[in-house]
């Protein structure tokens, strides 16, 4: 999935119905690192969720647990699943969360350290290039 460069933030949440209408809410960390502001108004995309049982249990945590699932300072292996707009590697962890890994390539599989979280993405460098099975 391609992220735009115009994304200000990415988050899980229930849509709830409210008479005739229906709620989405956005947690309170999205407007305090800034991004976004009460009342502004904002285009919104819906992503239809995973249709295996397993994807919809992640998808239940992340809505429970909004805790990301890395810490600054851990190592981790990851697989490049995509290229962001400004170059930038993309690889997910558990419950999908996001990690940015700049100097990389799709579907390389490289040891990263995370320099950065925030409660929608991570940011790391790459510490080892591990090679391919071949």
């Amino acid at each position: 999935m391609e992220i735009p460069d115009k994304l200000l933030c990415l988050f899980s949440e229930c849509i709830e119905e409210q008479e005739e209408t229906y709620t989405i809410t956005v947690p309170k960390e999205e407007l305090t690192d800034g991004a976004i502001q009460e009342n502004g108004t904002y285009r919104v995309a819906l992503i239809r969720p995973a249709s295996n049982a397993t994807d919809s249990v992640e998808s239940t945590q992340l809505h429970d647990n909004p805790a990301p699932p890395v810490e600054e300072g851990e190592h981790r292996s990851v697989e490049i699943e995509g290229i962001g707009d400004q170059g930038d590697g993309i690889a997910r962890v558990e419950r999908g969360y996001i990690v940015i890994v700049p100097d990389t390539e799709q579907h390389e599989q490289v040891g990263i350290e995370i320099t950065d979280v925030t409660p929608t993405v991570a940011f790391a460098e790459v510490v080892d290039r591990e090679l391919e099975n071949e």
